[in-house]
Order: structure tokens, then C-alpha cells, then sequence
């Protein structure tokens, strides 16, 4: 009876010191096994990136480091509002969107949290990150003028500015006010020349229109090559998409545009960014940056250059041959910061107008 107590005890004994070995700290990235050591585990991962690009990345830096990446994918909105409404219960680690007006928006909501690492800002331009360094771009895109290379000589074309002249008149594509992207330029021009000048601009954009916006990036290079109109304003990455797409009538029409870098001569061409940030509520930290870092790595940059077509924001990585093909061009000179900080007045701008 003596011994089967002695074996009661020290099975209850043994029992609490592995529940105690096996517990984690939910501010940490590493759970503790049996024998006390630590071991790498997961990083959970919101995007609204749908790109099998993205998803051969995760697979690489979990071979590289066993960290396993867990994602959930949806609307960058839906997102940011999923984030908020968790609050300290998210399992969210990262948040991955187009968009540094919408990045800005989360660190507005306190949702993100600054991010100290030599590394990111290393390969991180200055202007392509947080202020606070609360958000990283991952990748790069330019806002452009996409032209019919049947009946548009590029010669014609300039700036911005230039597509409210009269000769422009029933020729402008363009999507609807509702698309961050549109959002974001606009905003660039107010960091850049102001509410007043970016309102004329806006208005006669509308007076200019071949057509109400609607649609999205490509339907407007459609439209050019349908006859709709002859100059729009996209971003770049959509052309190379079409141009490598598995539809052949999306490679006919891309062949049938040109692409055209505005305001060389003045304030430079518009980008944007699809970034990450470290969320106010992580759970696995240390995981998290190494993945933000080994995004912004060469190897991560140059597979987001060759098979999706977006600038790579780490200065050693050089573009596609297609991007290089188009030529270099010279961005706007803002922090991307501004991006969200002035979209309010950029909606605003847009009901005045009747940018639809």
C-alpha cells in the first residue's frame, strides 16, 4: 500500500512538472518542450495579397527557419475592422496590405507597434516606411499613364496636370473615387501642392472623363483598346500582369498600350506600396520580424520583382526586364505617411468634384 503511494505521488509529480515545462508565454514566439529548451513554432499572418508569389515566400521561409506561417486572407478593410474588433484576443501577428494610406490607418487605430530592426531599415528606403517605423514596404508600384499606342504619340503626354487640357477632352479613363489608389494620388498631391491646386486638378479630371469611372485597372486599358478613350491612369504592375496573363485577349490589349511615367520634369511620378506591420497585440514577436525581414532580404525582393511585377523596394534588388524595359523614372519626394494622413481631405475632394 506504502509503495502504491510512493507511485501515485511521484506520476502526479511528473505530470505537473511536464504541463510546466510545456506552458508558453503568450507575448512569446518559442514554446518551452520537456527537457526546458526552446523551440521555434508559428507566425500568423492577415493579408490581402491573393498571389501564388506570396505563398511559394512563406513556404521558403519555412523551410529556412521551421516557423510555420499561418494566414488568413481578405479585404484590407475587412481586415483593419477584424484587427480592431479583436482587440487583445487576436491571433494576428502581421498585417500585410496594399496600400500606405490603409497602413497608415491602422497605425491611426492603434493596431500596429514599432518595429526596431537594423535589418528592415537597411532594406527599407526611408520613404517607403513608417515614420515610426510602425509599418515596412514590401513592394512598389507606380501610378502611370497608359496610353493607345495607335492614337496617342507619347510626345503628346507630359504630366498629371496636362491630362485636364482641352485636348484631353472625352479621352480620359480612369476608376472610380472609391479605390485607394486613387485616394492615395490624390493625397500626394495635396502633400504636394496643396488642397486648392489638387481641387482644380480633380474637377477637371471629371470635365475631362471618356466615360463615368467604373471598373477596375485593367478594365480601363480595355477600354482604350476598345475605343472608349486613349489615356488612363493605372498602375504599372497591372500592365505586366496582362502582358504574362492566361488569357489571350487580356495580352492583346496590353500589347496595344503604352506606359508613360508623368511630371519627370516637376514633381515626379506617384508610387505606392503593399507593406507589413508588427500588430499592436502579437503573440509571437521575435517570429513576426524575422519574416517581415526576410521579406524585405534579396531573394524575397527579386521573386516579388520577376513574378509579379512590382518594383522591389530593397535598393540591391534590381526590377523585371519588363520594368527595366519601360525605364527608370524618377517618384515623388514624400514619406508614404502622407498617403494616409491626407486621405480624408482627398474623399472630400473627390464628393466636391463629382468624382464618382
Amino acid at each position: 500500500m506504502k509503495n502504491l503511494k510512493i507511485t501515485v505521488l511521484s506520476l502526479l509529480i511528473v505530470t505537473l512538472l511536464t504541463l510546466t515545462g510545456c506552458s508558453s508565454d503568450p507575448k512569446s514566439d518559442t514554446v518551452n518542450n520537456e527537457a526546458g529548451a526552446k523551440e521555434s513554432n508559428v507566425v500568423n499572418l492577415y493579408t490581402d495579397r491573393h498571389y501564388d508569389t506570396d505563398q511559394a515566400l512563406y513556404e521558403l521561409f519555412t523551410k529556412e527557419t521551421g516557423i510555420k506561417v499561418n494566414i488568413v486572407k481578405a479585404a484590407s478593410d475587412e481586415l483593419i475592422e477584424r484587427l480592431a474588433r479583436e482587440g487583445q484576443d487576436t491571433q494576428a501577428d502581421l498585417l500585410v496590405t496594399a496600400d500606405a494610406g490603409r497602413l497608415n490607418r491602422a497605425k491611426e487605430q492603434g493596431l500596429l507597434q514599432s518595429v526596431s530592426s537594423e535589418t528592415l531599415t537597411k532594406n527599407v528606403p526611408e520613404n517607403l516606411r513608417d515614420k515610426d517605423s510602425e509599418w515596412f514596404g514590401l513592394t512598389m508600384r507606380a501610378r502611370v499613364l497608359v496610353y493607345s499606342k495607335d492614337r496617342v504619340n507619347p510626345t503628346q503626354l507630359s504630366t498629371y496636370e496636362n491630362l485636364i487640357e482641352t485636348q484631353w477632352k472625352g479621352k480620359v479613363l480612369v476608376r472610380s473615387s472609391n479605390a485607394v489608389y486613387n485616394q492615395s494620388l490624390l493625397a500626394s498631391f495635396i502633400a504636394l501642392e496643396g488642397e486648392e491646386k489638387t481641387k482644380a486638378w480633380a474637377k477637371g479630371i471629371v470635365a475631362n472623363l471618356a466615360r463615368e469611372p467604373k471598373g477596375n485597372d485593367r478594365d480601363q486599358a480595355k477600354a482604350i483598346v476598345a475605343g472608349v478613350g486613349d489615356v488612363a491612369i493605372m498602375n504599372t504592375y497591372y500592365i505586366g500582369k496582362m502582358l504574362h496573363s492566361s488569357d489571350p485577349e487580356e495580352v492583346k490589349v496590353a500589347e496595344k498600350v503604352g506606359v508613360f511615367f508623368p511630371n519627370q520634369a516637376t514633381t515626379g511620378t506617384h508610387i505606392n506600396v503593399s507593406g507589413i506591420g508588427l500588430t499592436k497585440n502579437a503573440k509571437n514577436n521575435a517570429n513576426a520580424i524575422k519574416l517581415m525581414e526576410f521579406l524585405s532580404s534579396d531573394i524575397a525582393q527579386k521573386q516579388f520583382a520577376e513574378a509579379n511585377f512590382e518594383y522591389p523596394v530593397n535598393p540591391n534588388v534590381e526590377p523585371s526586364e519588363l520594368l527595366k524595359s519601360w525605364g527608370d523614372f524618377k517618384a515623388q519626394d514624400i514619406n508614404l505617411s502622407a498617403l494616409g494622413e491626407y486621405n480624408e481631405q482627398a474623399v472630400k475632394i473627390f464628393n466636391e468634384v463629382g468624382w464618382k
